[in-house]
């Protein structure tokens, strides 16, 4: 992997566990980390990643945009049973739904199956499927 990548992987990583800003907070963020880049550099790389700024506030990654499009339009109720999250969609939304869950990667979720209006999401522990469910309930509002 050459540095582009691993600088762009950086800011993947950066963006997906904590709230960005700016584009010079994101600079700071990896000088921090190691990585020795200008804020010009940083945006092209925001350009080549495609990320956006959700309500304009903080940079989120494509596949959250399209949950954050998605989850509202189509999610009617979500429910944690153990290591299960349930969810509850209009007639005919529970696979664009699944597929913006799946290709969001969400932590803790190791697999999940879609029918017509539910989707059955499999989390590793009943706490990680508590913080889904809490995740979900958050895109709906």
């Amino acid at each position: 992997m050459n540095k582009r990548q691993q600088r762009q992987e950086a800011i993947r990583g950066l963006v997906a566990q904590q709230k960005v800003y700016t584009q010079q907070e994101m600079t700071q963020l990896l000088h921090d980390a190691g990585f020795d880049c200008t804020q010009a550099t940083v945006s092209r790389d925001i350009v080549e990643l495609k990320l956006e700024k959700a309500s304009g506030k903080f940079y989120i990654l494509p596949e959250e945009v399209r949950l954050r499009r998605v989850v509202p339009e189509v999610v009617i109720e979500v429910r944690a049973a153990g290591n299960l999250v349930v969810v509850k969609t209009r007639p005919g939304g529970a696979g664009s739904a699944a597929e913006a869950l799946d290709k969001a990667q969400l932590a803790g979720i190791i697999g999940s199956v879609a029918g017509d209006d539910t989707i059955l999401l499999v989390a590793e522990t009943p706490e990680q499927a508590v913080m889904v469910q809490d995740f979900i309930g958050d895109l709906r509002a």
